[in-house]
Protein backbone atom coordinates (compact mmCIF):
# COMPACT_ATOMS: atom_id res chain seq x y z
CA UNK A 1 0.00 0.00 0.00
CA UNK A 2 1.26 3.45 -0.86
CA UNK A 3 1.91 5.77 2.05
CA UNK A 4 -0.86 8.23 2.44
CA UNK A 5 0.40 11.78 2.31
CA UNK A 6 0.37 13.35 5.73
CA UNK A 7 -2.46 15.67 6.59
CA UNK A 8 -1.33 18.57 8.77
CA UNK A 9 -3.98 20.62 10.54
CA UNK A 10 -3.11 24.29 10.98
CA UNK A 11 -5.71 26.18 13.05
CA UNK A 12 -5.52 29.84 12.00
CA UNK A 13 -6.78 33.26 12.96
CA UNK A 14 -5.61 36.71 11.95
CA UNK A 15 -2.60 36.76 14.29
CA UNK A 16 1.01 36.92 13.15
CA UNK A 17 1.56 33.59 14.89
CA UNK A 18 -0.99 31.89 12.66
CA UNK A 19 0.94 33.11 9.66
CA UNK A 20 4.21 31.91 11.21
CA UNK A 21 2.62 28.50 11.91
CA UNK A 22 1.60 28.24 8.24
CA UNK A 23 5.13 29.09 7.10
CA UNK A 24 6.56 26.53 9.51
CA UNK A 25 4.17 23.83 8.31
CA UNK A 26 4.97 24.63 4.67
CA UNK A 27 8.70 24.32 5.32
CA UNK A 28 8.52 21.21 7.47
CA UNK A 29 5.88 19.33 5.48
CA UNK A 30 6.06 20.48 1.84
CA UNK A 31 4.59 17.19 0.58
CA UNK A 32 1.74 17.07 3.06
CA UNK A 33 -1.78 18.33 2.64
CA UNK A 34 -2.13 21.43 4.81
CA UNK A 35 -5.61 21.80 6.24
CA UNK A 36 -6.17 25.43 7.23
CA UNK A 37 -8.91 25.55 9.84
CA UNK A 38 -10.54 28.75 11.03
CA UNK A 39 -12.99 28.49 13.90
CA UNK A 40 -15.72 31.09 14.26
CA UNK A 41 -16.38 31.29 17.98
CA UNK A 42 -20.02 32.20 18.73
CA UNK A 43 -19.00 33.23 22.25
CA UNK A 44 -17.39 36.29 20.70
CA UNK A 45 -20.79 37.51 19.52
CA UNK A 46 -21.93 37.60 23.13
CA UNK A 47 -24.41 35.26 24.75
CA UNK A 48 -27.76 36.41 25.98
CA UNK A 49 -28.09 35.51 29.64
CA UNK A 50 -31.41 33.64 29.35
CA UNK A 51 -30.80 31.80 26.11
CA UNK A 52 -28.69 28.68 26.15
CA UNK A 53 -27.97 29.25 22.46
CA UNK A 54 -25.57 31.95 21.40
CA UNK A 55 -27.39 35.06 20.31
CA UNK A 56 -25.41 35.72 17.20
CA UNK A 57 -27.09 37.16 14.19
CA UNK A 58 -26.90 35.83 10.66
CA UNK A 59 -25.29 39.15 9.80
CA UNK A 60 -22.56 38.72 12.41
CA UNK A 61 -21.89 35.22 11.13
CA UNK A 62 -21.75 36.33 7.48
CA UNK A 63 -19.26 39.05 8.39
CA UNK A 64 -17.10 36.56 10.32
CA UNK A 65 -17.27 34.10 7.45
CA UNK A 66 -16.27 36.72 4.87
CA UNK A 67 -13.35 37.78 7.06
CA UNK A 68 -12.32 34.14 7.45
CA UNK A 69 -12.44 33.55 3.67
CA UNK A 70 -10.17 36.57 3.11
CA UNK A 71 -7.77 35.30 5.76
CA UNK A 72 -7.73 31.81 4.22
CA UNK A 73 -7.11 33.33 0.77
CA UNK A 74 -4.03 35.11 2.13
CA UNK A 75 -2.68 32.12 4.03
CA UNK A 76 -3.38 29.72 1.18
CA UNK A 77 -1.40 31.84 -1.27
CA UNK A 78 1.36 32.12 1.35
CA UNK A 79 1.80 28.34 1.65
CA UNK A 80 1.29 27.75 -2.08
CA UNK A 81 4.08 30.19 -2.82
CA UNK A 82 6.21 28.29 -0.31
CA UNK A 83 5.75 25.19 -2.46
CA UNK A 84 2.83 23.35 -0.86
CA UNK A 85 0.68 21.76 -3.55
CA UNK A 86 -2.20 20.46 -1.51
CA UNK A 87 -4.22 22.85 0.65
CA UNK A 88 -7.66 22.41 2.16
CA UNK A 89 -9.67 25.20 3.75
CA UNK A 90 -12.16 24.66 6.51
CA UNK A 91 -14.38 27.08 8.39
CA UNK A 92 -16.18 25.69 11.44
CA UNK A 93 -18.30 27.24 14.15
CA UNK A 94 -17.85 26.38 17.82
CA UNK A 95 -15.45 26.48 20.74
CA UNK A 96 -12.00 26.50 19.17
CA UNK A 97 -10.34 23.92 21.41
CA UNK A 98 -13.17 21.44 20.96
CA UNK A 99 -13.49 21.99 17.21
CA UNK A 100 -9.73 21.64 16.63
CA UNK A 101 -9.41 18.40 18.59
CA UNK A 102 -12.55 16.85 17.11
CA UNK A 103 -11.67 17.87 13.58
CA UNK A 104 -8.25 16.25 13.94
CA UNK A 105 -9.83 13.02 15.20
CA UNK A 106 -12.47 12.88 12.47
CA UNK A 107 -10.39 13.79 9.43
CA UNK A 108 -7.36 11.56 9.50
CA UNK A 109 -4.98 14.32 10.59
CA UNK A 110 -1.44 13.19 11.42
CA UNK A 111 -0.23 16.33 13.15
CA UNK A 112 -1.41 19.74 14.36
CA UNK A 113 0.76 22.83 13.90
CA UNK A 114 -0.41 25.99 15.62
CA UNK A 115 0.78 29.36 16.83
CA UNK A 116 1.26 29.89 20.53
CA UNK A 117 -0.89 32.99 20.82
CA UNK A 118 -2.00 36.14 19.10
CA UNK A 119 -0.32 39.32 20.14
CA UNK A 120 -3.21 41.47 19.07
CA UNK A 121 -5.35 40.86 22.14
CA UNK A 122 -8.31 40.59 19.80
CA UNK A 123 -7.10 37.25 18.65
CA UNK A 124 -8.64 34.80 21.07
CA UNK A 125 -8.50 31.68 18.97
CA UNK A 126 -4.82 30.98 19.32
CA UNK A 127 -4.36 32.33 22.81
CA UNK A 128 -1.82 30.32 24.72
CA UNK A 129 -4.57 28.58 26.60
CA UNK A 130 -6.07 27.18 23.39
CA UNK A 131 -2.73 25.73 22.30
CA UNK A 132 -2.20 24.27 25.77
CA UNK A 133 -5.62 22.64 25.85
CA UNK A 134 -5.20 21.23 22.35
CA UNK A 135 -1.79 19.80 23.29
CA UNK A 136 -3.39 18.06 26.30
CA UNK A 137 -6.44 16.71 24.50
CA UNK A 138 -5.26 15.83 21.03
CA UNK A 139 -4.47 12.20 20.34
CA UNK A 140 -1.82 13.16 17.79
CA UNK A 141 1.38 15.22 17.99
CA UNK A 142 0.95 18.98 18.27
CA UNK A 143 3.72 21.38 17.33
CA UNK A 144 3.33 24.80 18.90
CA UNK A 145 5.22 27.41 16.92
CA UNK A 146 6.40 30.40 18.92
Amino acid sequence: MGRMAKRILVPVDSSDQASVACEFAAEEYPDATLVLLHVINPAEAGYSAEASIPSFSEEWYETQKATAEDLLDDLESEVTEAGVESVERVIEVGRPTKVIVEYADDHDISQIVMGSHGRSGMSRILLGSVAEIVVRRASIPVTVVR
